[in-house]
């Protein structure tokens, strides 16, 4: 019998132990091939609040048990098995390699010294992985510094670089690898020039976030404690610290700070502080991570007593200050802030004082949402989100009027329009600019301050992709269940004609304010060339509309994620966009909440459902290994009303026998640490044992994967051309269709 758990007296937890594991009942069978049922349930009951809640896979969170091991692995095979007999598969999967094989170099992650070097990945056409290189100049010859097929031949197991960066003076380069798209891994420091090592790889590294000094003699970057790994799951990334690496005396297990060295700090166990070097002082600015919280804190102290373990920190803004976003230079630090302003304003501090009661407003809220802040040498940039499209702003460094007076903003004129991220340095006046659409690929120039002029950035050979029709994106606003309008980018043919008989995925996130932005996605392209329609769901929960918008889709109003993902379906369905035997809904990671609980409230309207990487079980959802750093975003069961909203939005828990589901693929990386392989596990066990096999229920496993980062391109494209097989098969469309044995 399980230890019985209390909190405050509030609740309690009473568990129904069960022993070993019960025949498995007889199996199902879907195109010909053969899928084992799901194992069979062991109930565990739980009290929270005065409520009961079932919890029948509760056996299933052992992913090491070897009945549970042997099972998963009967899942993946047959579920490959039934995918590699859709007829239409292979017809995308080459589609999507043609694309990446005309497509040209792919150039990602651009980063540049002080000296003008260089780095950047870049992935060739045809080649699964990316390679860091690097360049003096613009101009200079490419050189390769880290290619990560080297660390997959000598060690057996897809490896990927996952981070990288490079020193001040582009001397020295720190960078992640990892194996089988596992989110821990090592991190290297070498010579640039060399390639030799200079220190011995560090281990335990989730997130480097590497900072260096500005003289390029250390660097400050992020580690798991020792032995985490069989610490319990909910401890396992609790206290990550933050550690110096003098390299002059390289000590790597040098830890600075983490949430328990300072307790007068009252931060919980899954703060995490990004300590750097405050540049203009001899201080070290810290600024602590919530978990998934968007909202910062700030704290400073004299450098040498950070690296002696003994710093004095003062509060430079608190976590209810609602700041956003930190940058600094120019002797002032600038901070993106949501205070009084759910759509963003930009303020100043001067350093040292660093008092946020004198803080200058530079950039006041607007109609538009404020994005994202790059410093350059000389200017501050600011994107702007203006409907679907975004503004670049300048603001000079020295263009202050006074406290709470705006500065004088200039906006840019672009050379399209479209989404806009840039790339600056505080030690270069030029900034790169990148810009794309739904249907425009991405482009890149470089913004130089003297000019004012926009020059196309070629570091590798351009190649327009080919596009085999006119597609085209509709923006549309959806009237909710509450009659809220949500904001609905569909990407089709321009001569689809809206008659109800086109597939369409529609697509949906809604967590943490994050926003999908723009961009032309070969999968989705793919989708559309051959009839198809693809929805992006701009959801509450995400940020489209500024920090309100997320703030009206988590914890407890998460519900209104899946209302405005029905009230998507049910427009697009009244519209002729489509109908429910033609439509098939997609999310992933916290887009797993989107997609269950929109098909588990309205089965009917939906032919088919793709939950990657998946949050399904909300009730649990805090005993997985990143679950606490998400309460901020979900809640929790310590909370009375957080529990009756996690149970609301657990899809897990809202399913309900005798019901016809719509059929299911679940696509999940095996070695995932931020949504673990059995929020999968669970969720199907209990989709297809309601259903008793009137619909397929498949778990897609990838053993050489995690949540996503470091995939090479060969299995992005597998999994593409799975789900959307798999949603064409069930969507009745000709050329998917399996023959009868």
């Amino acid at each position: 019998m399980r230890q019985l758990l209390k909190w405050s007296g509030l609740l309690s937890v009473a568990l129904l132990a069960f022993t070993g594991h019960a025949q498995t009942k007889s199996a199902y069978r879907f195109a010909g091939v053969e899928v084992a049922a799901p194992m069979p349930a062991q109930n565990v009951q739980d009290v929270y609040w005065g409520k009961t809640v079932d919890d029948p896979y509760r056996f299933l969170e052992q992913v090491k048990d070897p009945a549970v091991v042997s099972w998963m692995r009967g899942q993946a095979d047959a579920s490959d098995a039934i995918l590699k007999r859709l007829p239409g598969r292979q017809s995308i999967f080459n589609t999507l390699k043609e694309k990446d094989l005309v497509g040209g170099t792919v150039i990602s992650g651009i980063q540049r010294t002080a000296g003008n070097r260089w780095f950047y990945l870049k992935r060739l056409q045809g080649q699964s992985q990316a390679t860091l290189v690097w360049r003096d100049g613009v101009s200079g010859e490419e050189k390769l510094l880290v290619d990560p097929e080297l660390f997959t031949k000598e060690k057996g197991k897809p490896h990927a670089i996952q981070s990288f960066h490079p020193s001040p003076d582009g001397k020295l380069m720190a960078y992640g690898i990892h194996a089988s798209g596992s989110e821990i891994g090592n991190m290297y420091v070498i010579d640039v020039a060399t390639g030799q090592t200079v220190i011995s790889p560090i281990d335990r590294i989730r997130f480097a976030s590497v900072s260096w000094r500005e003289n390029s003699s250390g660097l400050f970057f992020s580690r798991l404690r020792p032995g985490f790994e069989s610490m319990k799951s909910t401890e396992r990334f609790a206290d990550t610290g933050r550690y110096y690496l003098d390299l002059k005396q390289p000590n790597p297990d040098h830890l600075i700070f983490n949430a328990s060295m300072y307790p007068q700090l009252k931060l919980p166990s899954f703060a995490t502080g990004g300590i750097a070097e405050l540049p203009g002082s001899d201080l070290a600015a810290m600024v602590i991570y919530f978990g998934v919280d968007r909202r910062l804190a700030m704290y400073v102290a004299k450098m040498d007593d950070v690296l002696a373990g003994k710093a004095q920190w003062r509060e430079v803004f608190k976590q209810s200050d609602d700041v956003r976003e930190v940058d600094m230079g120019h002797g002032f630090v600038y901070l993106r802030s949501a205070m009084n302003a759910p759509r963003f304003k930009v303020l100043k501090l001067k350093v040292p004082e660093l008092n946020l009661s004198q803080a200058e407003t530079l950039l006041p809220e607007s109609e538009g949402v404020l994005r994202s802040m790059s410093i350059s040498k000389d200017a501050l940039f600011v994107t702007r989100r203006e409907g679907v499209n975004t503004s670049l702003l300048k603001i000079s460094a020295n263009g202050s009027v006074g406290v709470n007076m705006p500065a004088p903003v200039q906006k840019l004129s672009l050379p399209l329009e479209g989404n806009v991220t840039v790339i600056a340095s505080p030690d270069h006046s030029e900034l790169v600019v990148a810009i794309s659409s739904w249907t425009q690929a991405l482009r890149r120039y470089v913004y130089s301050a003297g000019s004012g002029q926009l020059v196309r950035l070629n570091l590798a050979p351009p190649v327009e992709p080919v596009q085999k029709v006119e597609i085209v994106a509709r923006e549309v606003m959806v009237p909710s269940h509450d009659g809220v309008k949500v904001p609905v980018s569909i990407i089709m043919r321009a001569d689809a004609v809206l008659n109800g008989q086109n597939p369409t995925i529609l697509y949906g996130y809604g967590a943490y304010g994050n926003t999908e932005e723009p961009s032309r996605s070969t999968g989705v392209i793919t989708w559309v060339e051959r009839g198809g329609i693809y929805a992006f769901a701009h959801v509450r929960g995400g940020g489209a509309l500024g920090s309100q918008w997320h703030e009206a889709g988590h914890k407890t109003t998460k519900y209104n994620t899946w209302k405005d993902g029905i009230a998507a379906a049910e427009w697009m369905i009244a519209h002729g966009y489509t109908r429910a035997s033609k439509l098939g809904i997609y999310g992933g990671s916290a887009g797993g909440i989107f997609v269950g609980r929109a098909i588990t409230e309205r089965p009917d309207l939906f032919a088919v459902a793709v939950p990657s990487v998946p949050v399904l079980d909300m009730v649990r959802s805090e005993q997985r290994a990143n679950g606490v750093a998400n309460i901020p975003e979900y809640g929790t069961v310590k909370v009375e009303a957080e529990f009756h909203a996690l149970l609301r939005n657990s899809s897990y828990h809202s399913v309900k026998d005798g019901i016809r589901y719509p059929a299911t693929l679940l696509m999940h990386g095996v070695n995932d640490s931020r949504v673990d392989v059995w929020q999968s596990l669970k969720f199907a066990s209990r989709l297809a044992d309601a259903q008793k096999g009137q619909q397929p229920v498949l778990l897609r496993l990838d053993y050489d994967a995690g949540h996503g980062a470091g995939s090479g391109s060969d299995q992005a494209m597998q999994r593409t051309a799975d789900m959307q097989a798999f949603m064409l098969w069930q969507m009745g469309e000709v050329g998917f269709q399996v023959l009868a044995d």
